[in-house]
């Protein structure tokens, strides 16, 4: 039987199973980096799907999206070291809107430093930021790292005991198409060849409160589809 003659009741068991599943087989999974494409199948699909639901509601729920791409790193073994750095992208600055002015809470004469890297594990860019901050809201010490090391944003201004309000979130690839768990007809057929995914799959932008509740940073994240390490693979 074809999963377009599967029920939709079993195909919302299937999801819940490969849930769980991904998250426990992640962890005995070979490097994706050594490993060949993945097939495009409807378990593959599922399965990215599952990871990208995961991680997304795991940044939501969080006070640091560094953290939490750290811990993803680690759980799912995308790197030796899992360990996040920014490399930091020579782009020309952004000037803050005035949208973003009134986010941040700052006049027109307050300064606003504009920061875009890449956030990565390993070889892996697992995803691209752009940051608008208010160094003055910062220290020194925190001013400093941010200019002059690859330390992510989030571990910078960690003592600030910072969290995060998600103004939005855009989910800019999904696996298999709205409704498939309720109409199995529109589930996408096996091609035999290997899944394409997009650079990039989702993205987010949240504002940073200290914990005294005043905001200092804008952030727009989007993450790759190196974050989907550990999908099953295609035989060599």
């Amino acid at each position: 039987m074809s999963h377009h003659d599967m029920p939709a009741s079993w195909l919302r068991r299937a999801a819940c199973f490969l849930v769980v599943a991904t998250a426990l087989s992640a962890r005995l999974s070979t490097p994706a980096q050594e490993l060949p494409a993945c097939p495009d199948t409807f378990v593959a699909r599922l399965q990215a799907l599952a990871l990208m639901q995961t991680l997304n509601a795991d940044i939501l729920a969080s006070r640091s999206a560094t953290l939490s791409l750290e811990r993803w790193c680690r759980d799912h073994r995308l790197a030796e070291e899992p360990k996040i750095r920014a490399r930091v992208m020579n782009v020309a600055a952004r000037v803050a809107s005035a949208e973003q002015r009134i986010h941040l809470q700052v006049s027109d004469r307050e300064a606003v430093t504009y920061r875009r890297v890449q956030l990565r594990c390993g070889d892996r860019v697992l995803s691209e930021a752009e940051n608008w901050y208010v160094p003055g809201r910062l220290t020194a010490d925190m001013n400093r790292l941010l200019e002059t090391t690859d330390t992510p944003f989030g571990k910078a201004v960690e003592s600030l005991e910072p969290y995060r309000q998600t103004i939005a979130v855009k989910i800019l690839w999904s696996p298999l198409p709205d409704g498939w768990e309720q109409d199995s007809g529109k589930l996408p057929a096996a091609t035999g060849g290997t899944l394409a995914i997009p650079e990039s799959i989702f993205e987010h932008r949240a504002i940073l409160f200290t914990a005294e509740h005043r905001p200092f940073s804008e952030v727009d994240e989007v993450y790759t589809r190196e974050i989907l390490g550990s999908l099953p693979r295609s035989p060599h």
